[in-house]
């Protein structure tokens, strides 16, 4: 329902296009500007996603940060070929499943609707908190990918953690739809509310300039980048990890950290009327990402624009492909669930692409900060179910089932690189979009902005409310319906991010009401 909201207030992000250059869009326009940067002083794809990991990771710190983890897409254009990296959270090998006591008081509070467990000690709180892999999947990348120095690409994170986050209206939105879990952890208090209590207040004017003190963080990246990622595992930074966690009350041992390691995968191939995508394989979307798509194909043929006919056959795909993940494979995140995750995409001028997904899980993680590293800290074990004998249940050493989606597609010389943040809302929307790019010919700009639905495991389609009367009276004539507004908050869709290369022209957006998110074009003098 659009409630109190402009019924004819028309809303439209133009993208960017490069002709000679790169692209990067992300989620928040000053990381993507510190990517688009990297590209113009030589360096590849990967470069500026290095870049924009950790920059964004200082921007949009309750999204992700070095304390997630993730997953992510290439396309090697001298190759022609893609390639999957995993790094995903994991459980420690310490974890003692008994901390976690179910408390009888029904469901849990958070993403997922497991049975609560007592004082949502694997919601919120160092207990929560899995073995990160955000460091080990960049630095992987940039080991066998990269050209420029990597203290050189952590100097944008590193300039922006000095000189403070600016709380402006959507950053005190954010603190304050959180603030009562972040007043819980002194640390996290000290950093994001005043007097630890009350949200950090912006001011009614366009020159207020309250920021965050991230000089801690700085710090850690400034140690990050002259001593190399290593040093977060096996190093300075990852024994003051390991030490605040366990100070807190949770699991994270020397071990846990010395052996963790980005995986390379095959990448999981999804053959799609005539085109290619590309999907990680394993504990991520990617199956049922592949599970959908290929359902849906070959339940209509597709004509000149989405209709009514096909988004039913989208729907009844996606609802067929999350019963089967749920019942398989285990994740049971609430449809309800906010956005908690960031993604951006970046082609370069030679036509290498990356899709980089990053999460720390929940909104703020695990509301906990490492006050030795300044970072703010995830809560990874949330993705276990709290119940023995269950496809996912919690055990030490586990790998994090994620809804993570990141992907590359092609269709004769048009590729793109595309993900989204959102939860179990990812998938649903980088299927659709992916599917307005290769049925349809859409630019990514008009793909991204085009009305869709979420089926994400839910009882309820949830629709665009641009959308037309025929594609309502398909969808409810089958299914529980309910239409939404798109907003900048809360989203009642995923938040996508993605680059089209059509022969040698590049151009890049991100979610129309995201406001913060851009394409920026690489500037060369």
């Amino acid at each position: 329902m659009s409630g109190n909201f402009s019924r004819s207030q028309s809303t439209r992000k133009p993208g960017v296009t490069a002709t000679s250059g790169g692209v990067v869009a992300a989620q928040h326009a000053l990381a993507a500007e510190a990517g688009a940067q990297v590209l113009a002083a030589g360096g590849d794809a990967v470069d500026a996603a290095v870049a924009v990991s950790f920059a964004i990771g200082v921007l949009e710190p309750w999204m992700s940060g070095p304390m997630g983890g993730g997953a992510m897409m290439l396309w090697r254009a001298d190759e022609k070929k893609p390639y999957a990296l995993h790094y995903g959270m994991r459980s420690s090998t310490s974890l003692d499943v008994s901390h976690y006591p179910l408390s009888g008081a029904g469901k849990a509070s958070d993403l997922f609707p497991w049975e609560a467990v007592v004082e949502d000690r694997n919601v919120t709180g160092a207990s929560s908190i899995a073995v990160p892999g955000t460091v080990a999947g960049a630095a992987e990348a940039h080991r066998r990918f990269g050209k420029l120095p990597w203290r050189d690409l952590l100097q944008p994170a590193i300039a922006h953690a000095k000189t403070g986050m600016h709380v402006d209206w959507y950053a005190a939105l954010i603190i304050a739809s959180s603030a009562r879990e972040l007043a819980k952890d002194k640390d996290a208090a000290a950093l994001f509310l005043e007097d630890g209590q009350w949200p950090k207040v912006f001011g009614w004017t366009a020159l207020s300039d309250i920021r965050l003190d991230q000089s801690g963080h700085a710090a850690t990246l400034e140690r990050l980048a002259e001593a190399g990622a290593e040093d977060f595992y096996t190093g300075d930074i990852g024994a003051a990890l390991i030490k605040d966690v366990t100070d807190k009350g949770g699991f994270l041992t020397a071990e846990d950290m010395a052996s963790y390691r980005a995986e390379w995968q095959n990448p999981l191939h999804i053959p799609y009327n005539g085109a290619n995508i590309w999907a990680v394989p394993t504990l991520t979307a990617g199956p049922t990402l592949a599970h959908a798509m290929s359902h849906w194909q070959s339940a209509y043929t597709p004509s000149t624009a989405p209709e009514g006919t096909s988004f039913a056959a989208m729907a009844e795909a996606m609802r067929a492909a999350y019963e089967d993940r749920l019942t398989n494979m285990g994740d049971h995140e609430s449809a309800k669930a906010p956005g908690c995750t960031t993604h951006f995409s970046i082609v370069d001028k030679d036509g290498n692409m990356v899709a980089m997904t990053q999460t720390l899980l929940s909104i703020f993680g695990s509301r906990t900060l490492s006050p030795s590293t300044g970072l703010m800290m995830n809560n990874g074990i949330m993705w276990f179910d709290p119940e023995q004998g269950k496809p996912n249940s919690l055990a030490p050493g586990k790998r994090c089932l994620m809804n993570v989606c990141p992907v590359i597609g092609e269709k004769g010389e048009r590729r793109f690189a595309l993900g989204a943040s959102g939860g179990r809302k990812i998938m649903p929307a980088v299927g659709q979009i992916s599917s307005f790019l290769l049925d349809y010919g859409m630019s990514m700009q008009d793909a991204i902005e085009a009305p869709r639905i979420d089926v994400s495991g839910g009882d309820t389609i949830v629709a665009d409310e641009r959308l037309s009367d025929d594609v309502n009276d398909a969808l409810s004539a089958r299914w529980s319906l309910a239409t939404a507004k798109r907003m900048p908050f809360p989203y009642a869709f995923a938040c996508p991010a993605g680059v089209l290369r059509d022969g040698s022209t590049n151009s890049g957006t991100t979610e129309t009401f995201s406001p913060w998110g851009d394409g920026i074009a690489e500037v060369r003098d």
